[in-house]
Parts: C-alpha cells; sequence; structure tokens
C-alpha cells in the first residue's frame, strides 16, 4: 500500500505531464509550475481555492502572494500553522490574465482535486471562493443548499464521503480582503472553523 506522500507524488508527476490539459501550453510558454497544493498529507482542514495566480505559477506554491499573506493572518488568528493544513486548488494550472476558470478547466482538474480529497481524508473541507464553493457542495450532493457566496459564506454542511462524514464551510476567497472588503468578516468565519478543532 503506498502512503499518502507517494499517492501525492503520482498526482503531481501525472498533472508535470499532461499535455492533454487545456492551460498545458500557456504553462510552457510561460515557463510556470503547476501548482499541486501544499501543507500536511494528513491534515484535518483541507482548504480549496479556485486556480493560481502569477506568483502561485512562479514558484509552484500555493497562495503565496498577497491572498496568502491574508490566509496566513487568518490561520494565526485561530491558533492554526500554515503546515497543519492542506491548501490546494480545483484548477493546478494558473489560467491567463488571472480570469476565473472555464468549465472545461474544472473539468479536467477536478478528478485530481477529488483524488486529493481521497488521498488526505479531511475532516473539514474550507472552500476559498465561489468556483470551489460550487463544484465541493455539487460534488458531496448539497447542490439544493447552493446559494450565493454572500448568503452561505461560514456555514457548515455535512456530507458523506467514502472515509465518513465530512464538514463543509464555503468561505470567501482571501482576495477579497487584499482588495479591501472587510477582513472582519473572513476573521469570524474563521472562527467557525476553530470550533471544530480541539
Amino acid at each position: 500500500m503506498e502512503n499518502r506522500t507517494e499517492q501525492m507524488k503520482k498526482i503531481k508527476d501525472e498533472i508535470v505531464a499532461a499535455k492533454d490539459s487545456p492551460l498545458y501550453d500557456f504553462r510552457v510558454k510561460n515557463k510556470y509550475f503547476p501548482v499541486i497544493g501544499e501543507g500536511s498529507h494528513n491534515a484535518k482542514i483541507m482548504f480549496i481555492g479556485e486556480a493560481p495566480g502569477k506568483n502561485e505559477a512562479e514558484t509552484g506554491r500555493p497562495f503565496c502572494g498577497a491572498s496568502g499573506r491574508v490566509l496566513g493572518e487568518l490561520l494565526a488568528s485561530i491558533g492554526i500553522d500554515r503546515k497543519e493544513v492542506y491548501i490546494t486548488n480545483i484548477v493546478k494550472d494558473r489560467p491567463p490574465e488571472n480570469r476565473d476558470p472555464l468549465p472545461n478547466e474544472i473539468e479536467f482538474y477536478a478528478p485530481f482535486l477529488d483524488l486529493q480529497i481521497e488521498i488526505i481524508k479531511p475532516e473539514i473541507i474550507a472552500t476559498l471562493g465561489r468556483f470551489s464553493m460550487a463544484y465541493i457542495m455539487k460534488k458531496f450532493g448539497l447542490e439544493s443548499e447552493l446559494k450565493s457566496i454572500s448568503a452561505i459564506h461560514g456555514k457548515v454542511f455535512i456530507a458523506q464521503t467514502s472515509y465518513g462524514s465530512v464538514k463543509i464551510i464555503p468561505l470567501y476567497h482571501p482576495a477579497v480582503a487584499v482588495y479591501g472588503t472587510n477582513k472582519e468578516i473572513l476573521k469570524k468565519d474563521f472562527k467557525v472553523l476553530k470550533e471544530f478543532i480541539k
């Protein structure tokens, strides 16, 4: 039986070699890296964003720019070290001009995310932004609960997975705090996360 790190490495190798990806040519042309994910493979909390930005594609690390600084602050505000969680995106390559991911891009990369969830077996999935929220809620049969992010951010939904139940908590993307929207809302939502980690 392969351990979690070996299983994650397989996913990385597959994405690196994925010439059929709709973003492969853009990655190669710009000498970007795919951004697979970072953190503990035994994490209780998994954060899922949308797609990497320029800083992320240049380093291969998720949330390493301004949004990452905000995420780090939010984690610190509830006493969690970034190394204890796992952070990834649905789409593993940067879309041009930081535009929203397209449906065919989400469709291509989502199976890799599904595998990452199966490997890590998180107790809590915190989605960052509306694309990951929509994908995860639909994946886990919560489509009827799906509303705009402004209506359901910070709420807790229980879903069943192959390894047991998981709590899904939609959160605003940290970028909203970078661009001046109230960081206090995000801090309040992160307190919800804290209630579940003892």
